[in-house]
């Protein structure tokens, strides 16, 4: 029987190709990656046999049942020599549509090879295969599959609950579409967390030992008085929830959140965040600190430090927003302290705005600045 022949593509850097006996070392060393075994359905144990089985017969059983377009993936290594990078594919869903699949070999990643590998499956599949439509899937919480998707122009439209099967689970999944009629370019901001370095404070990413101190500061009295939707208990998995909602609103380029940390032992001594933001227009602060951090002026210094970069313009890094809101509880006079030390104009009153803990109902006050009046 005569098999499809499968075409080379290249854009003079990356190469994709047919699977060959001698990328089966490669398949094989990809298998045994520990974030490849986390996100995708490889078998566990992985053998050397079921490389050789997967470029002998798997990708050369998708092309011949027109079930499946697989490319591996050749790129230089350091000493340019050329190298297996991974696999590509497209997944035949007929009718013009088809799925989209990806996996790096851990030398590729970082280095930009998938996302080269990708524009040259894509624009095939949509070019010489007639594609209109091509579909995304991942795992909830991979995030480096989302961003390249993000960066290849792909929607993300939500999460499907038990979705992908993985080793005898039904995983929630993050979908997306990208048309033929799309262009290939992200959507929408995808915010980094820039290191801002203050005179008493440090704001920084969020990091996995931050979650016990996001856990104290959320169960302390104070906070939860003003924070009344606060899960009960606060456990250190609504912690991770909560880092997981930070890099959420980054992703999806509606906020930033950072770690308002001690410049000495780089401890988490508040929170600050610009959020439901609208690019190039505006954005909201909020914040909250641990028991231990204060009256000590530390949100004050860090909401200065969120403002000045929110107003820079993104050309020099910051986020080019006009106008950033601000409220709080009437009642909180240390959170309207540190709204006021940094120049907000109090703009109005949310009658019944914000409810307590111990139930009670309180008037917001509502606050905002615009760039053209930030002097600091």
């Amino acid at each position: 029987m005569r098999f499809p022949e499968v075409p080379t593509l290249s854009d003079g850097t990356v190469t994709l190709r047919a699977h060959h006996i001698g990328d089966a070392e490669g398949v094989y060393e990809q298998c045994q990656d520990p974030l490849s075994q986390e996100w995708t359905t490889v078998p566990i144990p992985y053998s050397r046999d079921d490389a050789k089985r997967f470029v002998r017969e798997i990708m050369p059983g998708g092309w011949r049942e027109d079930v499946e377009w697989g490319f591996a993936v050749e790129a230089p290594d350091d000493d340019g020599t050329p190298r297996f990078a991974g696999t590509v594919s497209l997944r035949n869903e007929r009718e013009g549509r088809a799925e989209v699949a990806f996996g790096a070999h851990p030398w590729a990643r970082g280095r930009g090879v998938m996302a080269r590998a990708l524009e040259l499956l894509l624009a095939w599949g949509f070019e010489e295969r007639g594609l209109q439509t091509v579909v995304w899937w991942a795992n909830r919480g991979n995030w480096a599959s989302r961003r390249l998707a993000w960066q290849l122009g792909f929607s993300l439209d939500g999460t499907v609950r038990q979705w992908l099967p993985q080793r005898g689970e039904l995983l929630d999944a993050w979908v997306g579409v990208l048309l033929a009629s799309d262009e290939r370019v992200p959507r929408h901001p995808w915010y980094a967390v820039p290191r801002i370095v203050g005179a008493n404070v440090v704001l920084r990413g969020h990091r996995p030992d931050d979650l016990p101190r996001i856990q104290e500061a959320c169960l302390d009295e104070r906070t939860r008085h003003w924070f009344a939707d606060l899960p009960d208990p606060y456990t250190l998995e609504e912690a991770r929830t909560y880092v997981d909602g930070r890099t959420e609103h980054r992703a999806s380029g509606s906020g930033i959140g950072w770690v308002v940390a001690d410049p000495a032992t780089d401890v988490l001594l508040a929170n600050i965040s610009v959020f439901d933001v609208k690019h190039g227009r505006s954005g909201e602060i909020g914040y909250w600190a641990h028991p231990a951090a204060r009256g000590r002026g530390v949100t004050t210094e860090a909401c200065g430090l969120v403002v000045r970069h929110a107003f820079l313009p993104e050309d020099v890094g910051g986020l080019g927003l006009q106008r950033l809101t601000v409220g709080a509880a009437e009642t909180n006079t240390a959170s309207r302290h540190v709204i006021e030390t940094n120049g907000f104009v109090q703009t109005g009153r949310e009658r019944a705005g914000s409810r307590l803990r111990d139930g009670s109902v309180v008037d917001t006050i509502r606050y905002d600045l615009l760039a053209s009046e930030h002097t600091r």
